[in-house]
């Protein structure tokens, strides 16, 4: 089922207009139920052939955190050890192996992916990308604030996460409630006409 109209301008500005990237946080819980409400929202976004290669790790625990603490650069370590949850994304490196049950109607498709584990692994970086984009704009539909970075040792997270080395770290994203008191100044962002062409 598709809308006939768009989301209305206070929407807008919940995901996109007045949301932030946070690096400060209240000490406030965020449940585990908003979190798999936020997961089940965040994967009906799209990816090709439905492959769905993300994985997601919600450190949440001070063990899990301190597991990570070694991977992280100094810059992003106090905010992330101070964030509720943390979400480590990463891709399954043989998410092709799903691909029969995700997407039926092209039975060669797991084939192909298997016999060039480069493109695999190239599918699967670029589509847990966008998972994780789909994660960001759940979670601020859902009231939470993020700040996500790519401030770590993906290679050093993906041993102490997952050494068996099918499933690779992509980037991270402290998920809470942000302190908006400590805001840094928004960025500016590229206009339309520096960042597109229409053709």
């Amino acid at each position: 089922m598709t809308t006939s109209t768009g989301l209305d301008d206070r929407s807008l500005d919940i995901i996109f207009g007045a949301a932030r990237t946070h690096n400060n946080w209240r000490e406030e819980e965020v449940p585990e139920a908003l979190i798999r409400r936020t997961y089940e929202l965040a994967r009906m976004g799209p990816t090709s052939m439905n492959c769905s290669p993300a994985r997601f790790l919600f450190l949440m625990s001070k063990d899990a955190k301190a597991k990570l603490a070694p991977a992280l650069l100094p810059g992003n370590l106090e905010k992330t050890l101070a964030a509720p949850c943390t979400v480590l994304i990463g891709y399954d490196t043989n998410f092709h192996e799903r691909l029969p049950e995700l997407f039926p109607h092209l039975p060669q498709a797991a084939g192909m992916y298997a016999a060039n584990p480069a493109l695999a692994e190239e599918t699967a970086f670029r589509n847990s990308s966008l998972q994780g984009a789909y994660l960001i704009i759940a979670a601020r539909s859902l009231g939470l604030d993020c700040g996500p970075m790519s401030g770590f040792n993906a290679a050093a997270a993906s041993a102490a996460f997952w050494p068996d080395g099918r499933i690779k770290a992509n980037f991270l994203c402290n998920l809470a409630y942000g302190d908006g008191e400590k805001l840094f100044p928004r960025g500016p962002r590229l206009s339309f006409d520096d960042a597109c062409q229409v053709l």
